[in-house]
This record gives C-alpha cells, sequence and structure tokens, in this order.
C-alpha cells in the first residue's frame, strides 16, 4: 500500500476513530485515573477504592451474587435454549413455540422488572407465582376455616399456650355445650353456614354443643347466647380431651352443631390450633434469601429464547447422515443428543455462554427494578452497585470508578476467549 493509500485510509478511519477514543477510551482511561482519587477528586487515595472491594460488606455481597449470576444465568438459559431447540424441530408448530419463546427479547429490561415484580408479588390475589403456590398447597393441605377466630374472656374457654382453647368446666351429658368465637368477618364465614342452633337435641346420652359466631351484625345480641342472627361455624373441630388424650372428635356442621359420644362425658372440650392457623400465603420470593434466585429467573425467561434461536440455527446445519447413521446402529435418542448432537454444537454453545456471561457482568435493570428496598442490599450486583455508590445519597465516585475497574477486568478476559475462539473459526 503506497503512502497515498495510506492517508486515504486514515482518512476514511478518523472518525470511527475519533467516536471510538471518545466514547470508549477516554471513559476507561478516566475511570482508571478518578478510581486512585478520594471522594472530592482532589486528592490521590491509593488503592484505598480497591481496597474497599473487598472489605466493604455491601461491595463483598455484589461480587458473591455476582459470581451466583455468571454460573447460573448463562447456564440455566443455555440449557433451557438447547432443550428447547431440539424439542421444535420434533413438533409441526415448532415455528409457533419458538415465536413464543423469543418474544420476551421484545420486552425491554424495565418492563420485564416491573412484570416480574407484580409475578413476584407476596399477595396471592396479586402475585401469579404465589397464587401458583398457594392453589398447589391448598390442594393437598387444607387451609384452616378460622384463622382469626378466638373467645373472648367472658367465653367459657382459655389458652394453653399452643395455640389451642380448653373449655373451663369438663362437659356433661345432657347440659348443651356452648362455644362461642369472635374475630370471624362476616365475609369469611362459610357460604352455606346456616343460623346457629341454640338447642340442639341429644339422645342416648351423646353430648351435642353449638359453635357460632358470637357477634350480631348491626349490634345487638347477647355474649354467651345463640341470637337470632348469628350463624354456625361450619367445618370447627372440637375434640373431648381427657388426660391429655383425645377421646372424641366432632365437626360443626352447617348451624354449628356438634355431637360427640357418650365417652366423652366428664372430659374437657379443646378446640385444636389447626383450626385458627394462618392461611398458607405463598413464599416470599422477593426475600432476602430467594430474591436472587427470582430475579435470574426472570433473566432467563427473557434471554432463553435467544440462546434458543441460536442453537436452533447452529442445529440446522447440523450433518444429519451422521445422526441417521447413529440411529442406525442402535443408538437411541438420548445417546444421540447425548453423544452427537451436544458435541457437535460446542462451537455454538460456546458463542451463547460466553456471550450470555458477558451480558449477566452487566445486569442493572432487573435488580435494579424488582428487588425491593429491603432486600435490595441482599440482590446487589456490581453494576446496581456502580450506580449506587456513583450517583447515591453518599455518592463516592473514587469507589464507583473502582467497581468499573473491576467489571472492565471480569468483562476482559471472556472477551479475549470469545475472539480467540472466533479467530480459530476463522481459520478453519
Amino acid at each position: 500500500m503506497t503512502g497515498t493509500r495510506r492517508a486515504v485510509a486514515a482518512v476514511f478511519l478518523l472518525p470511527a476513530l475519533v467516536l471510538l477514543g471518545a466514547l470508549v477510551l477516554y471513559p476507561i482511561g478516566y475511570s482508571v485515573y478518578r478510581s486512585f482519587l478520594d471522594q472530592a477528586g482532589t486528592g490521590f487515595a491509593g488503592i484505598d477504592n480497591y481496597r474497599a472491594l473487598f472489605t466493604d460488606r455491601t461491595i463483598v455481597t455484589a461480587v458473591k451474587n455476582n459470581a451466583i449470576w455468571v454460573v447460573l444465568g448463562p447456564t440455566v438459559a443455555t440449557a433451557l435454549g438447547l432443550i428447547f431447540a431440539v424439542l421444535t424441530e420434533r413438533i409441526r408448530w415448532g415455528t409457533a413455540f419458538k415465536l413464543i419463546v423469543f418474544m420476551p427479547m421484545a420486552i425491554s429490561m424495565l418492563a420485564a422488572g416491573i412484570i416480574f415484580r407484580l409475578v413476584y408479588d407476596q399477595a396471592p390475589e396479586r402475585g401469579v407465582a404465589n397464587a401458583v403456590a398457594v392453589g398447589v398447597h391448598d390442594t393437598f393441605s387444607e387451609a384452616a376455616g378460622f384463622p382469626k377466630a378466638r373467645p373472648l374472656p367472658v367465653h367459657p374457654f382459655t389458652a394453653d399456650g399452643d395455640g389451642d382453647f380448653v373449655s373451663k368446666q369438663p362437659i356433661r351429658a345432657g347440659e348443651p355445650v356452648r362455644v362461642p368465637l369472635v374475630g370471624v368477618a362476616p365475609a369469611k364465614m362459610p357460604g352455606d353456614a346456616r343460623p346457629a342452633d341454640g338447642a340442639p337435641a341429644a339422645s342416648g346420652g351423646e353430648i351435642t354443643g353449638t359453635a357460632w359466631l358470637d357477634f350480631t351484625r348491626g349490634g345487638g345480641g347477647k355474649p354467651n347466647v345463640v341470637d337470632p342472627r348469628e350463624l354456625g361455624l361450619k367445618g370447627l373441630t372440637v375434640q373431648a380431651v381427657r388426660d391429655g388424650e383425645v377421646v372424641a372428635t366432632a365437626t360443626a356442621g352447617a348451624d354449628g352443631v356438634f355431637t360427640l359420644p357418650a365417652s366423652a362425658d366428664g372430659a374437657h372440650l379443646r378446640l385444636p390450633a389447626d383450626n385458627f392457623r394462618e392461611p398458607y400465603n405463598g413464599v416470599d420470593w422477593l426475600g432476602p434469601s430467594l430474591v436472587t434466585p427470582a430475579i435470574i429467573g426472570s433473566y432467563v425467561w427473557m434471554w432463553a429464547g435467544f440462546a434458543m434461536v441460536l442453537i436452533a440455527a447452529g442445529l440446522a446445519g447440523l450433518p444429519r447422515e451422521l445422526l441417521e447413521a447413529a440411529r442406525v446402529d442402535g443408538a437411541n435418542e438420548w445417546q444421540v443428543f447425548r453423544r452427537i448432537t451436544v458435541p457437535l454444537l460446542a462451537p455454538v454453545l460456546a458463542v451463547v455462554l460466553v456471550t450470555l456471561m458477558i451480558n449477566v457482568l452487566k445486569v442493572f435493570d432487573l435488580v435494579f427494578i424488582i428487588a425491593p428496598g429491603s432486600s435490595q442490599d441482599d440482590a446487589n450486583v456490581l453494576a446496581l452497585q456502580l450506580y449506587r455508590s456513583s450517583f447515591g445519597t453518599d455518592a463516592d465516585l473514587g469507589v464507583g470508578s473502582a467497581i468499573a475497574v473491576l467489571l472492565l477486568l471480569l468483562v476482559i478476559p471472556v472477551m479475549l476467549v470469545n475472539i480467540r475462539r472466533i479467530r480459530k473459526e476463522g481459520r478453519r
């Protein structure tokens, strides 16, 4: 190339080089320079800012969480993308399935964060995740009927310290047992509850009783007396206990009436704590222990489609004769997948994995939006801590710049591996 051609090439490259220097090289250089200055930016701080990266508890938590992100996020997203790509080859509506899985990629991180903040809401009536968890739990474990019910001091029951309520006097045959409770909102009463029967009939030495809500809507009524408008506590479980052993159990009907056998004569009546336990409200997805896995789940939801599309493209280029030859030799589908498909897809899987690793090192939006303030420190990552340290209430641009340099140092090895792999592929 002659000198003239070199000059022309330099002129054409100059705008790109200026932009590269202004937008990439200068910020990197200034960040390295600023990381050695103090908070005010006027004095030399040495390596104090870098020392803070490994001594400040909040930043150490961010480093640990970034390690979790790098291990779990790309691995799970790539594995799901591989599974989806292989499965979509075997179904007629594979294109539609790919479209559905890839659609989250069209949503911004901000929008995805808002969506999953609602998905992980603690209240089952708003949060989809907890609505499913509560539905599954209540399918296999019956919910308590009256979680906030309790007797008043004027009622003939006392608490035993274990959440149970025990009658003050033994129950006797021929004497109707009264089980009045309060603390149940009328709207929470069973839909088929009927007015309580204040005078249940007994026969053959049996002991009968009535469990009812001792509260008259609109006022009026007397405590310990079944008033006409008071409803029975359908489903309330009662036990007859003698010397610490349960001798009989009964359940109140729609009118609150229950019947115990004659063997319960002289025992104390106990209302088990299972009647009053708080209902299952699901999992605290955004609590300190689960917030990071929950946010990683939202990331996988977004990026599994990206992994699937790239892997599906690589899958389409595999030599089919190798797969058919393996099947002819007697290999089952799992063996074909594990010993032929995955090894042949190794370069594509490496591209996806490395790309996602670089991506998760910079994750910010999802953590900032999804994690509530109470657990944001537990979900903290380096990119979020960079923002908080640089622009927070007690901003320290020196520490923020040190975090930026640390992120750069973490990304460089991954980038070098990727560049080396690309060059190796180019030589082939």
